[in-house]
């Protein structure tokens, strides 16, 4: 198997890739962005527009063409990537060959759309002494916000593995009292069991962070300590399947909760809640973090709150829409987001709950299941 390569035939719905690059052809033909060519960079996009999933690559769409740049390692890999896309492959050995037949693709254009966000200022200087260019905020982004089913699919096996790997490692944790375990070993248990689960790899990397420092960082790296009674202890934790990213995090008190901690853990699960019900096609994305905000802001707890309350998740684990008080974006049926709110403090810990949603017209589809012990006084 090429490295890098995922086997998926028969597991999932193929995705159209012809239909994605019709679309982003559309859009260069109605003429509303000033250019007849796009020059993408982005490997996440070039992934997402052809199906390519290696390291090296630039694709160059016209209004009737399109075509995908890559070095002499990738070129068989790349014709069968992305076959029935209907991109050209175009493969050299050497770059500066390869930058040569890029710059003929784009010489017959009167403008280049570049998304400037995602080229080097080097490149960006190459391209512009020679070629009529302009900032184009990347069309390809914008329609990867919107998921189709078959995307939907991917995040869902992938938010399934992380659930069943978090079911089986949560009575460990929960029986570290007697048998106790390490923020490392917890970790370890739930990347090995989501790829048993069927996922292909870890989403990003696994928090478990423990106790009244750890778990007041919302960002922690698992470390050798070992979990003790009375720690507050979160868990982030997603699965990785055909490029597709899941996103889930828990919270636990180990042993007896203490008062304040079953109250905390209330409020954040009614922060989590006001967030899910403000979560509808058409809101703005500042408003479902202002719905989550105002419950810790109301109980007095608003500095508690250390990030916004969730962001799009797809073939990267941060992407938009995001759910912050700065955000000028809006939610749109089709986008998978997160709902997150947390709180923490140098000396409680901290505690979050999380979930993936896919947003729907009649309503958020969750996507992430785990049912976990509850903290109770």
């Amino acid at each position: 198997m090429t490295e890098g390569t995922v086997v998926t035939e028969g597991r999932f719905a193929p995705i159209d890739h012809a239909a994605r690059i019709r679309v982003i052809q559309s859009m260069l033909a109605r003429g509303g962005h000033g250019c007849d060519a796009l020059f993408v960079t982005d490997l996440v996009d070039i992934r997402w527009l052809t199906g390519f999933t290696g390291s090296n690559a630039q694709v160059v769409v016209r209004r009737d063409d399109v075509a995908l740049y890559t070095d002499g390692r990738y070129g068989e890999r790349a014709l069968a990537e992305t076959a029935g896309s209907g991109a050209r492959i175009v493969a050299e050995s050497q770059r500066a060959r390869l930058d040569e037949r890029v710059d003929a693709e784009l010489a017959s254009a009167t403008c280049v759309g570049v998304d400037d966000r995602s080229v080097s200022h080097a490149e960006w200087g190459r391209l512009a002494s020679r070629f009529a260019v302009a900032p184009l905020a990347s069309l390809v982004k914008v329609q990867r916000q919107v998921k189709d089913a078959a995307e939907v699919e991917r995040i869902a096996a992938a938010a399934a593995a992380a659930d069943a790997a978090l079911a089986e490692v949560e009575p460990i944790l929960m029986g570290t009292v007697d048998d106790p375990v390490t923020e490392a070993d917890v970790r370890t248990e739930l990347e090995y069991r989501m790829r048993l689960h069927g996922a292909d790899d870890r989403s990003y990397d696994t928090i478990v962070a423990s106790g009244p420092e750890h778990a007041a960082r919302p960002h922690h790296e698992p470390t050798r300590r070992t979990i003790v009674d009375g720690d507050t202890v979160i868990i982030d934790v997603g699965g990785l399947v055909d490029g597709y990213h899941s996103d889930m995090t828990r919270s636990y008190v180990i042993g007896d909760a203490t008062g304040e901690q079953a109250d905390l853990y209330d409020l954040v699960d009614r922060s989590y809640r006001a967030g899910v019900d403000a979560l509808r096609p058409g809101v703005d994305a500042a408003a479902v973090d202002a719905a989550a905000r105002r419950v810790f802001v109301d109980a007095g707890y608003g500095d508690w709150y250390l990030h916004g309350t969730g962001h799009g998740v797809g073939l990267e684990i941060h992407e938009s829409p995001f759910h912050s008080s700065a955000s000028l974006e809006a939610i749109h049926a089709g986008n998978v987001v997160t709902i997150e709110p947390g709180l923490y403090r140098v000396g409680f810990g901290g505690l979050r709950i999380e979930d993936l949603f896919v947003v729907r017209d009649d309503g958020p589809q969750r996507l992430t299941h785990t049912v976990t012990h509850t903290p109770t006084r």
